[in-house]
């Protein structure tokens, strides 16, 4: 009788709280050996979010200017991303981006290498507890800028940020509401990253920024 008393009075435990990342490219490197053709292709800077209508983008990739662009690299405000990279992010989570096909040639010689493609994350979620979170939050009364008026995030070193897993849902990555420089991904996410192996992406622990 005691054992049973023992057994039904025993805690379950706690089920573990998803963690989550700020994600990036990483800029180490070098002098890139990469750069768009032609400027005027690329939708214009007021467009927050890629078109999937963008048409095929023309880059230059010439190693001796620099480097040649890895896995994941920064183009304006969306990412320059191979062929792999964009095969992990669709079968993660196919609904969060949108991708535009770059075509590739080089000065000399002809391009034989992966597919590149220009890739945006169109997700965005209100998901923060800010409640619960550490970071500047205001108005932006500045007109030069497009969300003049509105609610914004500012993140500093030793900011923490903490989610409302209910307003994220089964989603893998997202935009923050309110700082859409932030991007986020799930553990899920890195973890399908860091076993395909891709390189040049770093992440950021939320809760230690």
């Amino acid at each position: 009788m005691s054992n049973q008393k023992a057994i039904s009075g025993a805690k379950r435990p706690r089920a573990r709280k998803r963690r989550f990342y700020q994600i990036g490219p990483d800029f180490s490197g070098g002098r890139p050996g990469f750069w768009v053709e032609d400027e005027s292709i690329l939708p214009p800077y007021r467009v927050d979010r890629l078109p999937a209508s963008t048409p095929h983008v023309p880059y230059v990739f010439d190693k001796k200017v620099g480097s040649l662009p890895r896995d994941l690299e920064v183009c304006y405000h969306w990412w320059l991303i191979s062929d792999r990279t964009k095969a992990v992010f669709e079968r993660l989570d196919p609904e969060a981006f949108v991708f535009v096909p770059c075509d590739v040639r080089m000065p000399h010689g002809i391009y034989d290498g992966p597919k590149y493609w220009l890739c945006d994350v169109v997700r965005v979620l209100d998901a923060l507890d800010e409640s619960q979170s550490r970071l500047r939050i205001g108005i932006r009364n500045d007109v030069r800028y497009i969300d003049h008026g509105r609610k914004y995030y500012e993140l500093s070193l030793g900011d923490k940020l903490v989610f409302r897993e209910a307003a994220i849902g089964n989603a893998h990555i997202f935009r923050m509401a309110y700082h859409d420089a932030g991007i986020i991904c799930d553990q899920e996410f890195k973890d399908a990253c860091k076993s395909a192996g891709l390189k040049r992406i770093w992440y950021i622990d939320v809760l230690k920024l």
